[in-house]
């Protein structure tokens, strides 16, 4: 058997983990809003050192940002681009577009791709472009999509928003499906739990929205409509029909 070298190892390297999810919806007036939502235990490898952190952060009016990676790491970066916005805002004099808030941090992410342990999802509205959300992972990319998932648990739900979301979604359809990824991926990923915080985001302000620890169901159930695949679990267990 080959030997480890344990010189190529970084020293004091911990496993973190957390769940980050994000979507646009059109509320009832046809405007375009974005909700994002993370859960809220921030893990020291297998220690949990905070089960309640806030892991959404204000970037400005209307645009917010979720951390996942090194807790230091990603609050040092959120600094960083929050103070640029500021910047932005005083030269300029106008609120920076979502697109300017996500390439600030993917320069960050990028240039420092080797030293930083950061995976970041920008969220956001503004009056040139809309709602709209950027997925900067591990490494530095820049990818804009009308929904994204980060984190550690974010593998065991890709599966769920592949097949459950959809374009144009209601606020409270949107609420439910980033409530039921978030939910669904602390019921199987050790390293996400907690609370479940999100915020929605639109033309007119933010909102912050709370689910509490108490209040997750601990199977992994889901709530508002539910998707096909729960509906056919269901009927098999009232008709005695295995899968």
């Amino acid at each position: 058997m080959d030997r480890i070298d344990w010189n190529a190892l970084k020293k004091g390297e911990i496993s973190m983990g957390t769940t980050l999810s994000a979507t646009v919806f059109r509320d009832s007036n046809g405007k375009m809003g974005v909700i994002a939502a993370a859960d809220s235990r921030t893990s020291s490898g297998s220690y949990v050192a905070n089960r309640v952190t806030d892991k959404l952060t204000h970037l400005d009016d209307r645009i917010y940002c979720c951390r996942s990676g090194s807790a230091a790491d990603t609050q040092a970066v959120a600094d960083i681009v929050t103070y640029q916005l500021q910047l932005y805002r005083q030269v300029h004099n106008e609120s920076p577009p979502v697109h300017i808030a996500a390439k600030m941090f993917q320069q960050v992410c990028y240039a420092n791709k080797d030293a930083l342990s950061a995976g970041i999802i920008v969220a956001g509205y503004d009056d040139e472009n809309g709602a709209s959300v950027y997925n900067i992972p591990l490494g530095g990319g820049l990818f804009k999509a009308p929904w994204a998932i980060g984190g550690s648990g974010s593998t065991y739900v890709y599966g769920y928003c592949d097949a459950n979301w959809k374009p144009d979604m209601t606020k409270e359809e949107a609420i439910d499906f980033l409530r039921n990824a978030v939910g669904l991926a602390i019921a199987r990923d050790g390293s996400s739990g907690g609370t479940i915080r999100m915020v929605v985001i639109t033309e007119s302000g933010t909102e912050r929205i709370f689910v509490p620890g108490n209040e997750l169901k601990a199977n992994g159930g889901l709530w508002g409509s539910k998707p096909v695949i729960a509906a056919e679990v269901a009927h098999q267990r009232e008709t005695g029909i295995a899968a």
